[in-house]
């Protein structure tokens, strides 16, 4: 995975309904990034085009209104992520631990800037 600034698209599966859209950085084995509501900090490893990694979501904001973000309850969230990149792309899957049910999603990441 390149160091970068990536926006991230997320679509839960498994039958339920829900997506959620933000900014992801992968930098050096660690990942930080966000959203209106929802805050995610967390490491991964690469080998070869793979990654994987685990992410803790945690919110900053009470949602208004009918909002409803994927993983956004008072409770920090701990997901478990693997994935494959391009120079430019990434398609990510994972498991949210939300309170006692698990929530499989899928990803799609674009790097929108370089980091060193």
């Amino acid at each position: 995975m390149k160091n970068g600034l990536y926006s991230i698209h997320v679509s839960l599966q498994d039958g339920r309904v829900g997506k959620g859209s933000g900014v992801i950085v992968f930098r050096d084995g660690k990942i930080v990034g966000g959203d209106a509501y929802l805050f995610y900090t967390g490491t991964y490893t690469v080998k070869d085009d793979t990654f994987k990694g685990e992410v803790l979501v945690q919110r900053h904001t009470t949602p208004r209104d009918d909002d409803n973000p994927l993983f956004g309850g008072p409770a920090p969230v701990g997901i478990g992520v693997s994935g494959t990149f391009t120079g430019t792309r990434a398609s990510m899957t994972g498991t949210a631990l939300v309170g006692k049910h698990s929530q499989i999603f899928g990803a799609t990441l674009h790097r929108l800037a370089d980091i060193d």
